[in-house]
């Protein structure tokens, strides 16, 4: 693979067989790379760059013929994921987002630089009143049951299925 586009020094699109994910705007510490049925996402973690990744979220998974349901329910994820990490290891923290559709669901996945720091399920209930924080995690066990992490080449992955039809099945 070769880059056949480059929009700035700091956003390249490459040129895959998926089809073509949506051109970002110029945005500083974001480089995207197209994949089979979906796209990943190199990022700076900022406010910014999470609107951006929820936006190829939604446009990517419809294009693809998901629902917008389980379109809502991975942008969930991925926002509690990517939010987990910024409070563990703080702004710009560098992270890959994954995001396509399989034959059974859809993957949301979310690298950071760390192996040994794991995410911990809190607690607390969902429809906890006093609960300012914590319930994150149990969103993504509703929305996405059976995610688990790994370590991976850049630090470790948390990966989940957002159960999903795929259009093209």
């Amino acid at each position: 693979m070769h880059p056949t586009s480059s929009l700035s020094p700091h956003l390249t699109i490459l040129n895959t067989a998926a089809p073509a994910v949506p051109a970002a705007p110029t945005i500083p510490g974001f480089y995207l790379r197209s994949r089979p049925h979906g796209f990943a996402a190199h990022v700076c973690a900022s406010s910014q760059n999470l609107c951006q990744v929820r936006q190829l979220t939604s446009t990517e998974l419809l294009a693809q013929g998901v629902g917008a349901d389980a379109v809502d329910s991975a942008q969930l994820v991925l926002s509690e994921l990517v939010g987990n990490s910024v409070r563990a290891y703080g702004d710009c923290v560098p992270l890959v987002v994954e995001v396509y559709v399989t034959s059974h669901g859809v993957a949301v996945n979310v690298h950071d630089p760390d192996p040994s720091t794991l995410p911990r399920r809190r607690a607390t209930p969902l429809d906890s009143p006093e609960a300012e924080t914590g319930r994150g995690l149990g969103l993504v066990d509703l929305l996405a049951p059976g995610w688990h992490v790994r370590r991976s080449p850049i630090g470790k992955k948390v990966r989940c299925r957002v159960p999903a039809e795929p259009g093209w099945g």
